[in-house]
């Protein structure tokens, strides 16, 4: 069912259009549609780079010598040998007193920094790096909350070609030691306390605790958070970034090659120690494509994501400095003090692109959320949803319930590559459930098991080329056999996602779940985001988990599920496994229904089916500190009905 559908006007003033008329014209020929446009894109990978380096105006000290040595080759690929450029000063190249970041949390707008002051604080924390020996490949670690002064500490470590690496301070002590202790960072950025749900949390003794653990860190530079000026005792050497950025700094951006580091990423970590992917401005050129293009970004927007910087969102948003629009942070709880404190925060900053996640759009609805009804939104034009699949109910409750008129992208890739394999697009129509196109320059397409490339089949998601975002390599990977692994073992030279999808008929995406979650019985596939949407329409139930228990040579369905309010009865146990009969099929019913307490999410707010799987088949669940609630964990142990094959 379509949803929406872009004015002509909208569609031919879009950036994509824009782009569509230039890549013709180096193409040699009428690129007439979107599906023209990204095939293109994917056969001929070096003039479409090459296209966007000089639309988005990339600042470079040396130019290439090639785009890309060899596309075919994954992993190994190589972009823009030859140039040398900074990423920090990619993102600083606006130094004008427009607001470049709005800092909020749950008690209102804190902060404004404009791009010069944005650019001064830079410069005079780099200077403060530089004396500490930062030099190039030295990693910065920021165990930090999502505001302004976050943004700067991350410039002013990479205008030095340092390696920068960020933390929600929300994580426990042994998921960030987890993260940090693996690349031994020389300087850790911390704040002074956060807030959460009203409660001021302190970060000090953590802080504390982390540089006695990880002997590299020299210094701790602090962040006035909750006090203009907290009272600081750490036996680590230490500075006040208050009292840093008061002194000028010298503009210094270093010249670096394409392959340098940029950023270190994690995985969550659920199931070992977190993987350390390392990125170069690969990362800066794909958001670049996907801010301009893919969500038609322009200097006068005002972009919101509601996101931590341990989540790659931050990453992305942070990336909207570089085209010049206003920046809204918020840190802290999106439900505190009020359901409707984001779209209080949309109304009065007059943001034009909301991106959150899907849990919190159902989460709103459940709440009984009317934002159109409480809120002007006028200025909104596009809302952003990702990190699990977004429910057709979902679709129709931003549709119904938030703006009619309203572009909704349901975008879609992951951590590793930073950025997305599928995702919005101005010049297209959305249709309920489905993500709206494959992204420019990704060679995405779904495979059965026999490697057999498919439509309007599930399949596994698979980019059967190089891209610039990919990862350069992982830390303490020395061989490269954990990177060979996480991606290029199962399709040889191909890189398989892990997400169980189908190419739809409009030529859009849906996702379906991760692949190493999806359900089996009986051989016969099915994600997991099937089984939710079935699940969570019966109003007394508000949240569940799905999984596969293996069992006597074969798979069943387990269902967890958490009340509103209440006990699950055998009436409503019947209820959901004759809807899923009925739509879904017969194989597909689960073997048992279970109430519990809560269902586990990552810091993220991504479902954790695979930790579940784990628990109930009484195998090791590692780093439970990546999840918000780790402690639910417990009610799914030793449920009798799941520990005995009989």
């Amino acid at each position: 069912m379509k949803l929406w559908s872009p004015s002509d006007s909208r569609m031919e003033g879009s950036r994509m259009r824009e782009f569509q008329k230039a890549a013709s014209q180096k193409a040699g020929r009428t690129l007439a549609s979107y599906e023209d446009l990204h095939s293109w894109s994917v056969k001929e990978p070096s003039a479409f780079w090459e296209l966007i380096w000089n639309y988005t105006g990339i600042i470079h000290s040396q130019p290439y010598v090639s785009v890309v040595d060899d596309p075919e080759k994954m992993p190994g690929a190589r972009w823009f040998t030859g140039a040398r450029l900074n990423f920090a000063q990619n993102l600083l190249r606006f130094r004008d007193d427009r607001t470049a970041i709005v800092s909020a949390g749950e008690r209102g707008v804190r902060a404004r920094m404009t791009y010069r002051q944005l650019f001064e604080h830079t410069m005079s924390m780099a200077d403060h790096f530089r004396r500490l020996g930062v030099k190039p490949g030295d990693r910065i670690a920021g165990f930090v909350p999502n505001i302004a002064e976050t943004i700067v500490c991350m410039l002013a470590a990479t205008s030095l070609g340092a390696i920068w690496s960020s933390s929600s301070p929300d994580f426990g002590k042994d998921a960030v030691l987890d993260r940090f202790g693996q690349i031994e960072p020389v300087v850790m950025v911390t704040a002074d306390a956060y807030e959460f749900k009203g409660r001021v949390n302190d970060c000090l003794a953590r802080a504390e605790e982390l540089a006695r653990d990880i002997s590299s860190i020299k210094h701790i530079v602090v962040i006035p958070f909750v006090s203009e000026n907290p009272v600081v005792s750490l036996s680590r050497d230490h500075s006040l970034y208050s009292e840093i950025v008061s002194r000028p700094g010298q503009e210094t951006f270093e010249q670096l090659p394409f392959d340098h580091p940029v950023y270190i990423m994690y995985s969550s970590g659920t199931t070992g120690l977190p993987k350390c992917m390392v990125q170069g401005p690969g990362v800066l050129l794909n958001h670049l494509k996907e801010l301009t293009l893919h969500t038609d970004l322009r200097r006068e927007d005002v972009i919101f994501y509601f996101t931590t910087c341990g989540w790659m969102m931050w990453n992305w948003l942070v990336s909207s400095l570089a085209v010049g629009a206003t920046l809204v942070l918020f840190d802290g709880n999106p439900f505190h003090p009020t359901p409707g404190v984001l779209f209080d925060l949309a109304q009065k900053e007059g943001i034009t692109v909301f991106g959150t996640s899907a849990k919190y759009l159902s989460a709103l609805e459940a709440a009984g959320v009317v934002p159109q009804k409480e809120f002007d939104l006028s200025r909104l034009r596009t809302i952003l949803s990702t990190g699990s699949p977004l429910s057709r109910e979902s679709y129709r409750y931003v549709y119904d319930q938030i703006k009619a008129d309203v572009q909704l992208s349901s975008i879609s890739g992951g951590t590793d590559l930073n950025g997305c394999f599928a995702l919005g697009n101005p010049v297209l129509p959305v249709y309920e459930g489905e993500l709206q196109s494959r992204g420019l320059g990704m060679a995405v397409e779904v495979w059965d098991d026999s490697g057999k490339s498919v439509k309007e089949q599930k399949g596994e998601l698979v980019c059967i080329r190089a891209f610039p975002s990919m990862p350069l390599f992982f830390w303490n990977d020395p061989d490269g056999s954990r990177y060979h692994k996480a991606y290029f073992d199962h399709f040889p030279g191909i890189w398989r996602h892990g997400d169980f999808a189908m190419i739809t008929e409009h030529n859009g995406m849906i996702i379906y779940g991760r692949s190493d979650a999806t359900l089996n019985p009986g051989g016969v596939r099915i994600g997991t985001a099937d089984l939710y949407r079935i699940v969570e329409s019966f109003g007394e139930i508000e949240d569940s988990v799905v999984v596969g228990q293996e069992w006597q040579n074969d798979q069943r369905v387990i269902l967890f599920v958490k009340m509103k309010q209440g006990s699950l009865t055998e009436d409503l146990k019947k209820q959901i496994s004759q809807k899923i009969r009925d739509s879904v099929s017969p194989r597909h019913v689960p073997a048992y229904i279970f109430q519990v307490p809560d269902i586990p999410y990552t810091r993220n707010l991504k479902k954790v089916e695979l930790a579940v799987k784990r628990v109930i088949q009484d195998e090791p669940v590692t780093n439970r500190d990546a999840l918000v609630n780790p402690e639910c964990l417990e009610f799914y142990k030793n449920i009798p009905e799941l520990r005995s094959q009989s």
